[in-house]
This record gives C-alpha cells, structure tokens and sequence, in this order.
C-alpha cells in the first residue's frame, strides 16, 4: 500500500492530492490543515472526484497517528496571500519557519520514518530547516526545489522553437526564487548543445519568458497550483516506486553547506545521487550568487 499525507491542502496541497488521486500513485491519502473546514470540503470533493474511477483511494481524516506507515510527507503549508503587494521570500520566510517549528516536532514524535518532500517556500531554506528539526536523514528529506522552474524553461524552449519538451534535456539551478538560473552551456536539444543553435541574446530572452511564466499565472489567478502539483506528484512517484528519476530537487550539498536546486536521482531511498553540472565561468559566478541568498535566509532562521 502507497500511503502519502499531505500537510496543507491549500491551493497546492488540494491540486495535488488531486493529481496523485488521477494518476493512480496513491493508495491512501492523509490531509492535514488548521482548517478544519477545509478539510471536511476537500476530502468529499476529492472522493465526489474519483466515483468513477476503477481505482479508489481511501482518504483519511488527520491523524498524527498516521503518519508512522506514511511512505511520503508532502509539506505544502504556508499562506501565499502573504505575497498580496509583497514578493519578498524574506517576509514568507519569516510565517513558514513558524509553521515548520509547529509541525516539525509532531512530524518526530509520530515515529515518521519515510521520504519528507517539501514544497512550501522559500523552497531551500525551509527544506533544510525541515530536516534540522526533524533530524530525518538529509538523503530522505528534499525540496521539489527548481523542478518547476525548469518546466517553466522548458515550456517557453518549446513553445519558440516549436518542438516538444521531451526534446530538451537542461535545467533550471540554483534558489527556488529570483537567483535560479538555467544552466545553457550544458543544455541540449537532441542531443545538440544549445549554444550552438541560439544566440545569448536569445538565451538571455528566453531565459526572460520562463521567469515570467509564474508570475503570468500569479498575476492572474493570484497563486500557482498545476504545474507545481504536477512536480510533486512525479517525485512522490519516484518515492513510492523502484523507479529512478532524475530532477533537479533541492537537496544538500556538502560542497555548499546547504540545501539547493540541482539535478539528483531519486528513488524509493529517496536521493541516490547529485549530479555535478560543468558550469561555464558566467554560471559559476551565478552559482555563486544563489548559494549566497541561500545563505543570506538562512541566517535569519
């Protein structure tokens, strides 16, 4: 049986308990929220949505109880009205590491022995103060870190060149936030570098498109849910399966002394291992830049 909580079923939590609910991923589902409220509507809407499934999830009502045989915690909590006029990550931080100073020791005390997948942000920060205060491994608690960005990278890629975005293998590096940035000089488009099929000025263009991306979504329905549940929802896979993903998933580097976005293996055990890009000189000093902002959060913690 493949059981997965989810804490918080706020916009992302509910999209993706949805989304492990249609694909299939999930025997068992636990939803966790303040709100109680909000989860009574959600566990009826999310059994209302798989009637006519063949396959059928059995939702479970909070119970910490039911966190010792979770295979995956998913920590979605957090408030995203808090960016209503603000885009700071250091306001955000300064509500989500309350919330992980509230639930980090009933994640301990439940007997919590599976993978610990973080979403709610800044990604890196709360990823590694998860871990801090739950004192799980480092390989079995990750951050969906810069998968979305890179989503992101390759939907705009896709769209200009008009190619599908199984075509493009690249990613997106670095801090959940405005220092990520794409790694080009090791990106390729079947199997061709694509430095040598685009200008910077292009690069630079597209690399404009993506960042834009979330903020297009933001902007018009006031926070983002499919594209980050659908992140989740593949990693959680990896977790629950003997599968092995390759995703750039924010996880500590010994290197840098901190938790960021880069690409890894995953699997069943969790992270089986970090794949080390070749930057050029211009992406090492970038690479340089987002470890300190990292550092720079994580010194307000």
């Amino acid at each position: 049986m493949k059981k997965v909580a989810i804490i918080g079923v706020g916009h992302v939590g509910s999209t993706t308990a949805y989304t492990l609910i249609s694909k299939n991923i999930v025997d068992e589902l636990v939803l966790f929220d303040p709100k109680k409220n909000i989860i009574e509507a959600e566990l009826n809407d999310l059994m209302d949505g798989q009637m006519e499934q063949e396959h059928q999830v059995r939702l479970i009502a909070p119970d910490l109880a039911e966190l010792a045989d979770t295979d995956v915690i998913i920590f979605s909590a957090g408030d995203i009205t808090i960016f209503e006029g603000n885009s700071d990550r250091f306001a955000e931080l300064n509500l989500t590491k309350k919330i992980v100073e509230e639930w980090a020791p009933k994640i301990k005390a439940s007997g919590f022995k599976g993978i610990l997948l973080n979403i709610t942000n800044p990604c890196d920060v709360i990823t590694q103060y998860l871990q801090e205060l739950t004192g799980l491994p480092q390989e079995r608690v990750l951050g969906t870190g810069t998968s979305l960005d890179t989503g992101r990278m390759k939907h705009a890629v896709s769209q200009d060149l008009n190619i599908h975005p199984s075509t493009i293998d690249g990613f997106v590096v670095g801090e959940h936030g405005e220092s990520q940035f794409v790694a080009w000089s090791s990106l390729k488009i079947n199997d061709v570098p694509i430095t040598d099929l685009l200008d910077s000025e292009k690069l630079t263009t597209l690399e404009q498109t993506a960042r834009n991306g979330g903020w297009i979504t933001f902007r018009g329905k006031g926070y983002t849910s499919y594209g980050i549940a659908i992140q989740a929802a593949r990693i959680a896979e990896a977790f629950l399966t003997n599968h092995s993903l390759i995703v750039p998933v924010s996880h500590y580097h010994s290197a840098e002394n901190c938790y960021v976005g880069s690409p890894a293996t995953i699997s069943k055990q969790g992270l089986i291992k970090s794949f080390p890009l070749h930057f050029s000189e211009t992406e090492q000093i970038k690479w340089q830049q987002t470890i300190k902002k990292i550092y720079s959060m994580n010194s307000t913690i």
